[in-house]
């Protein structure tokens, strides 16, 4: 069987001449004349991106979706193939209505009509892992409610495990005979592609992801505010299949419509802006997936104006430390601190402890200074990272596997902002929201959130003190114990967060705003490591 596959995706190969591309990229002399002995001749006419596009689509679901991944690597492709890959569209030949409905009842333990009314056999969507249908709740406390069920495509592990078989040995075979087969880590890619799918393929996650973000969108009251996420009826979900509240919207890149509905756009894209840094910078949790058809516009008299996100299977986490640094990178790439984003890719070990920060420095102006004070329209922020990936490629900076899928989403947030107001100014509409989210974290309000987090593991330790001293003075020798030797560890960091906020304290009444001296904190932080 995986023979029958491997000579399909021979077939394909050839016909669409990526032999070629191939010879021309390789360093082995031997494999280079092999290749183009066994290539057919070229007589397509298309450029090279779009013969590999047309073969990753003819190849099948699974193979347009590496593709898609691939084209975020624009730190690993030539710009020609990115820009060429980024094409690639999710939209498939659905399967069948029967085997949809024989899916939805295998997973759910239940007959179709016993849990849905008004089931629509025909998909709504259709993509490389699932497909979507309408219906309406039948029974029970949300009896009457329309819902989307999302379904999995039928035998979709096997398929992708016989080829992620065939791609990781070719991968393999890239990284040992094509030029840049090392630096582009092709193996590396394989194994980041197979995560991303196994967990799109547990629709379970996906719904988790799901609540997550609606939870983190909601105010006080239990009211979605900015973005609109779907509500999850667990009681009809399971790891292929997924029942979630019907959203009603217009997709983001219906301008005309959007515009007929007087909605504006202006005040969406500042809000676009909003919401992406929200997820980054608050929660540390975000969509991953923003491209046009997962997001809409509301459209009905509840949420008109309003935001609305579909399809979580893809989602970023950023920890605190990557948080804290990309927010100073930002500040200071606002604020044209170009010292300090220097001096921040080394503390953060993104790039070697030995780079001179001033060579640095002078790379990262040369990328950025030519796009500040300039309208969205003028800007292309792929340009952007094409320039500060090369810049990276010079310093040896280590590519972030957490920070790919915020690349890519940053990417798509561009071309939503450019969609809906070209005269944005990124840069002025981001920075406000940074320096509030900045003086969050140093100021009062992080001071308040330190101590709340740290007062569990005081209420633990302080009382067991006078205990602890007493046994330690009435054993023999006096020697510590365990127990004490835990005690010390703890009481060190304890010391040491409570020097941390004092500092906090005093930077706080020192200084109102975020304008204060970086080089002085820096003296004083690393006073406190010593």
């Amino acid at each position: 069987m995986q023979w029958m596959r491997l000579l399909r995706i021979f077939s394909v190969v050839q016909r669409y001449g990526l032999l070629h591309i191939a010879a021309d990229s390789i360093q082995s002399t031997w494999a280079k004349t092999c290749l183009k002995l066994v290539a057919k001749k070229l007589n397509n006419q298309d450029s090279r991106g779009e013969r590999l596009r047309k073969a990753l689509e003819d190849l099948g679901p699974l193979f347009v979706k590496f593709g898609q991944l691939l084209s975020t690597r624009r730190d690993l492709l030539p710009t020609d193939l990115a820009d060429e890959l980024e094409k690639l569209q999710d939209q498939v030949p659905p399967f069948a209505a029967e085997k949809a409905c024989e899916m939805i009842e295998q997973g759910l333990g239940r007959k179709i009509d016993d849990m849905f009314s008004d089931f629509q056999t025909q998909p709504v969507a259709s993509a490389s892992i699932a497909q979507v249908h309408f219906a309406k709740l039948k029974s029970g406390r949300y009896a009457g409610v329309e819902v989307a069920i999302k379904v999995l495509r039928p035998n979709m592990l096997e398929v992708i495990q016989q080829d992620i078989a065939l791609m990781k040995t070719a991968a393999g075979w890239v990284e040992k005979t094509w030029i840049d087969g090392k630096r582009l880590k092709p193996r590396e890619v394989v194994a980041e592609f197979e995560k991303h799918l196994h967990d799109e393929l547990d629709l379970m996650r996906e719904a988790a992801n799901a609540s997550q973000l609606r939870r983190n969108f909601l105010d006080k009251k239990g009211r979605a505010n900015l973005l609109r996420v779907p509500e999850m009826y667990w009681e009809y979900c399971s790891k292929s299949v997924i029942t979630m509240e019907r959203m009603y919207g217009i997709p983001i890149s219906h301008m005309n419509r959007l515009k007929a509905l007087q909605i504006d756009l202006k005040k969406l894209s500042r809000e676009g802006v909003e919401i992406f840094f929200t997820q980054v910078f608050r929660d540390g949790f975000f969509h991953a997936d923003m491209h046009p058809g997962n997001i809409f516009v509301g459209d009905r008299a509840d949420s008109v104006g309003h935001y609305i996100a579909l399809d979580f299977g893809i989602v970023g986490t950023l920890s605190d430390n990557d948080k804290h640094y990309l927010a100073q990178n930002f500040l200071a790439f606002f604020r044209r601190d170009y010292k300090r984003v220097a001096q921040l890719h080394v503390q953060s070990g993104w790039v070697p402890k030995e780079t001179r920060i001033d060579e640095l420095e002078s790379a990262v102006r040369a990328c950025i200074e030519p796009y500040f004070d300039r309208p969205l329209k003028e800007i292309s922020l792929g340009h952007v990272l094409k320039s500060l990936f090369q810049t990276s490629r010079r310093f040896k900076v280590e590519i972030q596997p957490q920070l790919v899928l915020l690349q890519k989403t940053l990417l798509n947030v561009e071309g939503l902002g450019r969609q809906l107001d070209p005269e944005l100014d990124l840069w002025k509409t981001a920075k406000p929201y940074l320096e509030r989210w900045m003086q969050e974290q140093v100021g009062f309000r992080g001071l308040q959130a330190n101590l709340q987090w740290e007062a569990a593991q005081w209420a633990q330790i302080l009382p067991a003190l006078p205990r602890l001293l007493h046994q330690n003075l009435t054993s023999p020798n006096n020697l510590l114990d365990e127990q004490i030797k835990v005690l010390v560890r703890q009481q060190k960091r304890l010391n040491r967060d409570f020097f941390w906020l004092l500092l906090i304290v005093a930077i706080g009444f020192s200084a109102l705003s975020l304008d204060f001296s970086w080089p002085f904190l820096q003296s004083l932080f690393e006073s406190i490591n010593h």
